[in-house]
């Protein structure tokens, strides 16, 4: 879909009146990603090779939370997300973006209530919000993780753990760059979703075992149609995890002091390093979670969940470490506005997930 013009406020002037558009050859792109758990912005100039970031944004606003229970998006919820959409639309008009694109997932997608959610963010933030199917939401996310893609390799497997879902994705890396999503899925096994089924964020050895084994099973079906066991086997499959659990679970296998993006965008993770962090972190009760600072109390009742669909993921394609990714929606639409190759699911792919 093309970007859209400016989406600070639908006039593109700011709240001051002062018009957001950029000066003379001046190109300002914004990117905002609304998930379950949070609402991310970044805004870049366009470069001759992609983009280059000058201001982000990112609050964790729990947009789903008890939406799998409700069907609804709660008042709570979108208050809280309607405040942090104000700060972003007064970022990207301080900046005078000219194009930007703003996106919701999951969350958006199951509520029954998300047409009055995007009529509200619309009149209370002036954010033209576009709810995008899971096709697409893959399609992006691959598409911000070109540059971390190894050509050495066949294929790509890329999964997505957020707080809604969890999105994976089966891709044939091309040999001039890029990749061709061969296959995608999206199943009911995002943190926020598992912890609300489970009813707590403590889980019994036998639960956890339990929760992974339960992924498996959910993912299996995918994995017999594309042969993804069959591939992995065989070493030609390079394994990229994004969002939260796996950079969390990368941070704390570093004995990082703080969070530090540019040290976990494009590291590599063991799965030796995955089953030893996740079976502590899953006996450790919540304060001793949150005292991790990779962790703190943002992620601490989170991210045992995280943990089991991670181990789950590794339990059933063993292919011995994975490349962790720092970015996805956002990058995948930055780079679209710059230009850059886009993936895109083949015909026979659409029609079978469709």
């Amino acid at each position: 879909m093309p970007p859209q013009k400016n989406n600070s406020r639908a006039d593109g002037r700011s709240r001051s009146g002062r018009r957001n558009g950029p000066g003379r050859n001046q190109r300002v792109f914004a990117a905002l990603d609304l998930g379950t758990n949070n609402c991310r912005l970044l805004i870049a100039h366009p470069t001759r090779n992609g983009f280059r970031v000058i201001d982000g944004f990112s609050r964790i606003v729990r947009l789903g939370e008890g939406v799998s229970a409700a069907g609804t998006l709660s008042d709570k919820a979108i208050e809280r997300t309607v405040e942090a959409l104000k700060i972003c639309a007064k970022k990207m008009g301080r900046r005078r973006v000219s194009e930007a694109r703003c996106v919701a997932t999951q969350a958006a997608r199951s509520a029954g209530n998300s047409g009055y959610f995007v009529e509200r963010v619309k009149e209370e933030a002036g954010i033209d919000l576009e709810v995008i199917s899971s096709r697409e939401e893959a399609e992006l996310t691959l598409t911000g993780c070109f540059s971390l893609l190894d050509q050495a390799h066949d294929h790509a497997l890329m999964f997505d753990v957020g707080g809604g879902s969890a999105e994976f994705v089966w891709a044939r890396i091309l040999p001039g760059g890029g990749a061709l999503v061969d296959g995608w899925t999206s199943l009911p096994c995002g943190v926020v979703t598992l912890i609300e089924q489970h009813g707590g964020n403590d889980f019994s050895p036998a639960e956890y075992e339990k929760l992974v084994s339960d992924v498996m099973g959910m993912l299996r079906s995918f994995d017999g149609q594309h042969g993804i066991s069959r591939h992995i086997a065989q070493g030609t499959v390079q394994m990229v995890g994004t969002a939260g659990t796996v950079t969390t679970i990368a941070g704390v296998d570093m004995c990082l002091p703080r969070y530090n993006r540019s040290m976990v965008d494009g590291a590599w993770l063991s799965f030796d390093a995955v089953s030893r962090i996740s079976g502590e972190l899953s006996v450790q009760n919540y304060d001793q979670r949150a005292a991790h600072p990779c962790i703190g109390h943002n992620r601490a009742d989170l991210v045992v969940a995280g943990c089991a669909v991670l181990e789950a993921v590794c339990r059933l394609w063993p292919a011995g470490r994975l490349r962790v990714a720092d970015r996805g929606v956002r990058e995948g639409i930055l780079s679209v506005m710059a230009g850059q190759p886009q993936a895109t699911c083949t015909a026979a792919t659409a029609s079978a997930a469709e």
